[in-house]
């Protein structure tokens, strides 16, 4: 198949690399493993870097016919959210594309606003408060300490640390003005819940398929931190190896806590209309109450991370992942979210 891989300009992988190179830490490994593998699977992949011109996009599609365009990026013009936007152009266009629809990132980005969704179909969600730049910073008496302090829409643990988590009222104002000042969004603070946290990723349309259930371990954290995926628990590998953070397998789960974690996902899923692949992010506390705390559309799918480990534990290699991300988006039909 002729295969457009969509990347962001300054991500476009090299077509080589030194034999026995480590690209653990390249800014450009995704796209790498993904390029290499599908044309080591017989593909024709052709790599567009994309910025801010749709035209050249176009121009892609109109010259070399693709069958699909294989969607990794993350934004547009440098701003997060205007990913959705290509992929409707991409149905403007009726090309495929991978990953998820726009509509559903758009419902899932929102952390406000997919909380409510995933309320109103009664999935278990931490309460919460958006706090918008230029308004007065109350919390409402139900919003009960600790707190977590988030961007509303940044994804990938941007702007979290530590200090994200308050148990006072100069603490939260702090860092939700932190979050205005620092990365420009508003500001969403959940009730924060004290527990395992769970990585379950997800294949599929209408017929879904979880993937085992993955868990975020902090086995050497200082005493008194929280164990929470900080911006430096997902990204700095030197952070990881010196306080023991690890993902693997979930441990000494039940199959009745494992049944339920899939269902409640599953039912994530379809409630925020997401379709392709995802990752649902979730806690458990010390009383098995599992927790939903987000949604991720097309997550992070580079060979050994947790998506695709995951999907290997199942019996998928990760060529087996990559054929089937095409697959579903090629059957993937914009009308069939109604």
């Amino acid at each position: 198949m002729r295969v457009l891989a969509l990347v962001h300009r300054h991500l476009i992988p090299p077509d080589t690399i030194e034999e026995g190179a480590d690209i653990t830490a390249a800014p450009w490994r995704t796209e790498y493993d993904v390029v290499t593998t599908l044309r080591g699977m017989g593909h024709e992949v052709q790599v567009l870097g994309v910025h801010d011109d749709l035209g050249e996009l176009r121009r892609a599609w109109t010259d070399w016919k693709p069958h699909i365009a294989f969607n990794l990026l993350e934004g547009f013009d440098d701003i997060t959210i205007f990913d959705q936007n290509v992929v409707s152009f991409l149905e403007l266009l009726k090309l495929s594309y991978t990953g998820c629809n726009p509509r559903g990132m758009l419902l899932s980005r929102d952390k406000s606003l997919s909380k409510k969704l995933l309320a109103y179909h009664r999935i278990p969600v931490p309460e919460s408060e958006v706090f918008r730049a230029g308004r007065p910073i109350r919390r409402p008496k139900r919003l009960q300490f600790p707190l977590i302090v988030k961007s509303l829409t940044q994804e990938a643990s941007i702007g979290i640390s530590q200090a994200s988590v308050v148990d006072t009222e100069d603490k939260l104002k702090e860092r939700v003005t932190f979050v205005h000042e620092s990365i420009g969004t508003a500001a969403i603070a959940e009730q924060y819940i004290e527990g395992r946290e769970f990585y379950v990723g997800i294949l599929g349309n209408q017929s879904l398929q979880t993937l085992p259930v993955w868990e975020l371990f902090f086995t050497n954290m200082p005493e008194g931190a929280k164990r929470i995926a900080t911006d430096r628990v997902k990204w700095s590998v030197k952070y990881q190896k010196k306080y023991g953070i690890d993902s693997g397998p979930a441990k000494d789960l039940a199959d009745a806590q494992n049944q339920k974690i899939q269902h409640v996902c599953k039912r994530a899923f379809r409630a925020l209309e997401l379709s392709g692949y995802a990752r649902i992010d979730l806690r458990m506390d010390d009383a098995g109450n599992v927790w939903v705390l987000e949604a991720n559309p097309n997550p992070q799918i580079a060979r050994g991370e947790d998506f695709a480990e995951s999907a290997q534990k199942a019996g998928m290699p990760y060529e087996s992942v990559l054929q089937r991300i095409i697959s579903l988006g090629l059957r993937w039909q914009p009308e069939s979210v109604a």
